[in-house]
Order: structure tokens, then sequence, then C-alpha cells
């Protein structure tokens, strides 16, 4: 019988907002158990300079220049995760054997093969007095890989839970619906050499161009519900322009950075119809994507899940099924999992595959030559 670790999971994603935390019990194969999720908000120090920061970083050269800059952030990223450790292991009488710290990503190229997540490993291993696992993108990066998406191997472990406990058939697909959008198109882990049958891409912006339009035009940080996008009204023009000009460099072969896009093409527009523009402009991506996938796999019968934070905006997940006769998203509550914390559970998840040498990123998942282990395990205390 396999081992059983516990592992603590922390994930900062793209909305630069905090930090979510899990713990879970896993082999790192095919079972796991939850033991506790959290959220914790960062300062408005934090929130303000890593702005900046990847405002600042479009090349591997804007890493060296802003240098004291990004060494300062990441200190006080590392310093804030490492009192979310304490505080969350003082909540549990579990001893925890691993950390998984994937950092929070400034930086991805993977044209570059360089991928840049702010987070010292070391520090927070000290800290904490656990060995932890980080830079977790790095080795899919350098065997010719794209560093992402990471969490496909978590998402099938996920789906043949659900599977076992609710009889929901395969094919089960997951959309996450974070910064940038992936999906994961998972299968039965009876079928013979099923990891190699889990394929993942990136489809397209996720939260990434709606929040960054809501910030610079509002007082707010997101659009709650999409209501905003629901009061405006799209412009077709620009928005058909937007499509036509990203459709002609997109390859579902490549990851993607948040820095793939931009707003400008919504320029001149109010709040509220740039909102909808936007809107529709990443549920016409996420659409393809979807479509993609279903053709892929040659059915129009699949079950889909969504997860992330992009799936409480009600306006954008109608802007998608709009694209569909029969497409339903269902929330990934439905089968009791709580869509906001499946990447911090990933990442804890991850980490135990990490310490067992065992691949986390596969030739359909990153496209990398052959399944690879990832992350760097430290030990410093």
């Amino acid at each position: 019988m396999e081992k059983i670790y516990t592992a603590l999971g922390l994930m900062s994603g793209t909305s630069l907002d905090g930090v979510d935390v899990s713990i879970i019990e896993s082999n790192g194969i095919n079972e796991y158990r939850v033991i506790l999720d959290d959220y914790f908000e960062y300062n408005s120090k934090i929130i303000k300079d890593a702005i900046k920061v990847r405002e600042n970083i479009s090349t591997v050269e804007d890493l060296k220049a802003y240098q004291k800059e990004i060494n300062a952030l990441e200190k006080d990223i590392t310093l804030f995760q490492a009192e979310i450790v304490d505080k969350t292991l003082k909540k549990v009488k579990k001893n925890v054997d691993i950390i998984g710290f994937h950092g929070q990503t400034i930086f991805h190229n993977p044209e570059k093969k360089f991928t840049k997540q702010l987070g010292d490993g070391r520090l927070l291993s000290q800290l904490s007095k656990k060995e932890v696992v980080y830079d977790f993108r790095k080795n899919d990066l350098i065997n010719g890989g794209q560093g992402a998406p990471l969490t496909p191997i978590f998402h099938n472990v996920l789906a043949n839970k659900i599977h076992k406990a609710y009889n929901l058939e395969f094919p089960i697909n997951i959309l996450n619906i974070g910064g940038i959008s992936n999906v994961t198109t998972t299968v039965n882990e009876n079928d013979l050499d099923h990891v190699s049958k889990i394929y993942a891409y990136d489809i397209g912006p996720g939260n990434c161009l709606i929040d960054d339009w809501i910030r610079k035009n509002s007082r707010k940080n997101f659009d709650q519900d999409g209501l905003i996008a629901r009061s405006g009204k799209t412009d077709d023009l620009i928005l058909n322009q937007a499509l036509e000009n990203f459709a002609s460099k997109f390859d579902y072969n490549k990851s993607l950075d948040i820095k793939d896009f931009d707003i400008f093409f919504a320029k001149g527009l109010s709040l509220e119809n740039g909102a909808a523009t936007i809107t529709n402009f990443t549920a016409e991506l996420i659409a393809e994507g979807i479509r993609h996938v279903e053709n892929k796999i040659k059915t129009n019968k699949s079950n889909w899940l969504v997860c992330g934070g992009g799936r409480k905006n009600k306006y954008l997940l109608e802007s998608i099924e709009k694209n569909f006769k029969e497409l339903v998203l269902k929330p990934i509550e439905n089968y009791k999992v709580n869509g906001d914390f499946v990447e911090s559970q990933a990442f804890a998840f991850l980490a135990i595959r990490s310490l067992k040498n065992m691949p986390i990123s596969f030739p359909n998942t990153t496209r990398c030559k052959k399944p690879l282990t990832g992350g760097i395990l430290v030990k410093n205390f």
C-alpha cells in the first residue's frame, strides 16, 4: 500500500489579491482527502508592488533591470506566506510532511524557456521548519515543455473521485477559469495507460483582461457576477477585429501568459461597454477552446465542470454557453468540491509527486518530450 502524505499547498494567481492554502492527505497517485482550505488576502503594499513589478516586466532583460524591486517583493511575499503557513499549521493537529510553494508569477515565456515565480523556497523552509518544493515549472521548460498547465494530473484524480461518488460518466472535462483559462480532458483511471491519455491546453484569457479593465477604469478590482458587463453593450466591430487579430497568432500547443493579451482594443469605450466587449472576447476564445477539445475527443456529450474565480462571473459563463446548443457548464461545487481551492490542492498534490520523484508534466499536457518530475526540494532547518 502506498504511503499517505500530508501536504500543504500555496497558490497565488494572476489576480494578485491573495493566497489560497490547502492541506490534503494523498498518496500522490489516485486518492486524496481535503483536510483544510483557507484564503488570506494580500496587504495593500504587496498588491501595489506586485502590480507595478509585473507591469514593468516584459522581457528577460527587464528581470535584471528591476532586480532590486523583484528581490524586495519576493521577500515580502515569502514572509507573508510563511505567516500563512504558521497560522494554518496551528489550526490542524496533523503533521505536514511537505509544502508545495507555487509562488507569484510575474513573467512566463516558454519560447525563451524562462518563467519567474516570486517565492524563496529556502527562506520558507527555514521559517516553517518544513521541507518545501518550489520552482515547479523550470524542469518542464528546460525539457521542451511549455511550463503549463501543471494541474491536469490532479484534475484527473479529482474527476475520478467525482466519477466514483456521483456516477458521473466520462469524458469529464475540467475548465479552469483563472487569470488564464485552461482545459483538462480526463480519463478513467482504470483505462490502460490512462495518464498518457490526459490532454490539456491553455485556451485563452480568463479573468485577466476583465480584471485589468475594471481596475484601470473604476475603483473596483473585478466585475462582481459580471454585472458591469451585463449593463453594457458589446461593440461588435471592435470585438470581431480583436478576435481576428488574436486568431492569427494562436496555437493550442503553447502555454499563455497574461502578457500575451492587452485591453488596448477596448480603448475609448465606456466602463460598461468595455467590460461587455472584453468579457465577450474572453468568452469567444474559451468557447473556441471547448470546441477544440470536443473535436479532439470526437464527442459533444462531455461533462464540463468549471472551477477557478471566473466561474463566479455569471455573464461570462452565459456568454460561453451561447456559442453551443447543448453545452452546460456545471460548477464543480455540484460535486462538493470548492472551486476556489482546486489549484492550491493541486500544488499540495504535485509536491507529493515531486517528493516521490514522480512525473508532474506530460507530452500531452505541457508538450514536454517525455513525462517529467519537477520542482526543487529544499530542507533548510
